[in-house]
């Protein structure tokens, strides 16, 4: 027995051996059939001693989850666990990690405040126009209520789209744009199409938390560069890209989520220009781009959808009930695309679309953003000031959107917040969610549209005195 077991104890230990074989098997790292570690080899990662990996090996067989073949080694008898992204990588409390909190944002009712979400109030959505639309979808011909879409997506607005695009700065015609359920089913089709499982995926540290979820679904290893107020730490994204070399690279570049921060033109052409050099893809999270008073920098455009692929959807600024994204690729790789949107949804979202595009053609979508953003603009104001005078500091002064990246005070955990918070129905977003490397502790990302009741701004000043007690 080593000096460690000892210390932590050996029942412990062995648990610890068996509960990673058991996480290496629900995550499929270790498949039916496969061969485990030997015992000595295990023994070293585990940094145990061999006579607890024997025993833990032993009692694994005793349950059926290995079978052991004398003279060969253990393989895996267990049959293919149902995926479990809880067990892919890190052991996360459940309590905090992101796919927790969509959960609790998602399941809980109107009378819980929810400023970690990452959605509009219903009020603030165009309810209106949404009634209007669906009056005028009912008179449709029985094809467009009941039948599947074409794969490409209705045609109207993807030329719509193509216009919008062009606005932006992004050259894009109607047939390098394929319409898809949501943003993430877009960026779950360009997984399945672009990489494969093992392939490393670079991400920004912080980015939207539900990007590690689907990478881990993806079976990717995840890599992550810092997040600057102009953009990706160019100097730590080059060392990732020589020490790594990555197939992907997934960012927002306007109005990054969680942050808020916009993307520089001068960041832009170096991260293309390295990404050129490294043969890099990089998917553009586009979904907040009409929440802008002013257009930041695409890499898109600087690009010319070559190495660039974006998406984007209207579940943010018009309903996330009518399930309506797009991607805008390279013409080369729209036929590929279209397959596999075949295999994996058959057909596209050919209502909601009808719906959208009647929104963005009669000028309600236009007056609805202009309120909005004006909206959003004024809670921004308050709800930094509001913070602020309970002792949490914006990171940057937004320029739009509905985000605030928050520090909390020196020395408070931003998980243990929220883990308080959620005992007086309060749904937060604490910053290690939105970093794979685990160094935001210290901050909490705030929707500013949901921080309206001051219920909130009472509740997290004794919150946060708790837990600067509890140590």
């Amino acid at each position: 027995m080593t000096v460690q077991e000892l210390e932590l104890g050996s029942e412990t230990l062995l648990e610890g051996v068996m509960a990673t074989i058991r996480q290496r098997i629900a995550g499929r790292v270790l498949t039916p059939g496969a061969k485990l570690p030997s015992i000595r080899a295990f023994a070293n990662t585990m940094r145990v001693s061999k006579s607890t990996v024997v025993e833990a090996y032993e009692r694994l067989v005793a349950e059926g989850v290995i079978r052991s073949k004398p003279g060969a080694g253990f393989f895996v008898a267990a049959p293919l666990a149902p995926l479990s992204l809880a067990e892919i990588g890190p052991r996360l409390d459940r309590a905090v990690d992101p796919l927790w909190v969509s959960r609790q944002a998602l399941e809980t009712g109107d009378s819980v405040l929810k400023p970690g979400c990452g959605w509009l109030p219903p009020s603030w959505m165009p309810e209106t126009a949404i009634r209007r639309a669906l009056k005028s979808a009912s008179k449709l011909e029985a094809s467009g209520l009941t039948d599947y879409g074409t794969p490409l997506g209705h045609r109207p607005l993807r030329q719509l789209l193509a216009r919008r695009l062009g606005e932006h700065g992004v050259e894009a015609s109607p047939d390098q744009i394929i319409l898809t359920e949501s943003g993430t089913q877009a960026i779950d089709l360009l997984c399945r199409f672009l990489i494969e499982p093992g392939d490393t995926v670079v991400v920004d540290d912080p980015c939207y938390f539900n990007f590690h979820a689907l990478l881990r679904a993806h079976r990717a290893e995840v890599v992550s560069v810092p997040y600057t107020p102009s953009g990706p730490d160019l100097e730590k994204f080059a060392e990732v890209l020589a020490t790594h070399r990555p197939r992907l690279y997934i960012t927002n570049s306007g109005l990054h989520n969680p942050t808020s921060a916009t993307l520089s033109p001068v960041v832009a052409h170096r991260l293309l220009k390295l990404a050129e050099q490294a043969g890099l893809t990089i998917v553009e999270d586009d979904i907040f781009a009409d929440f802008e008073h002013t257009p930041a920098p695409r890499l898109a455009a600087f690009d010319g959808l070559e190495r660039v692929v974006q998406i984007g959807s209207f579940s943010k600024t018009l309903s996330a009930s009518i399930r309506c994204g797009f991607i805008a690729a390279p013409r080369g790789w729209i036929e590929g695309l279209v397959d596999l949107k075949i295999a994996t949804t058959f057909g596209g979202p050919s209502l909601a679309a009808e719906l959208v595009f009647a929104m963005l053609k009669d000028g309600s979508y236009r007056k609805h953003m202009e309120a909005l953003r004006e909206r959003l603009a004024r809670s921004m104001n308050e709800t930094a000031a509001r913070l602020g005078e309970i002792g949490i500091t914006p990171w940057i002064e937004p320029q739009a959107g509905m985000f605030l990246w928050c520090r909390l005070p020196d020395g408070i955990d931003a998980a243990e917040v929220a883990q308080k918070s959620l005992q007086q129905e309060i749904v937060l977003a604490p910053g290690n969610v939105f970093s794979h490397a685990g160094t935001a502790n210290g901050f909490m990302r705030f929707n500013v549209s949901q921080c309206e009741d001051a219920r909130l701004f009472k509740v997290l000043p004794a919150i946060m005195r708790q837990c600067v007690v509890g140590r």
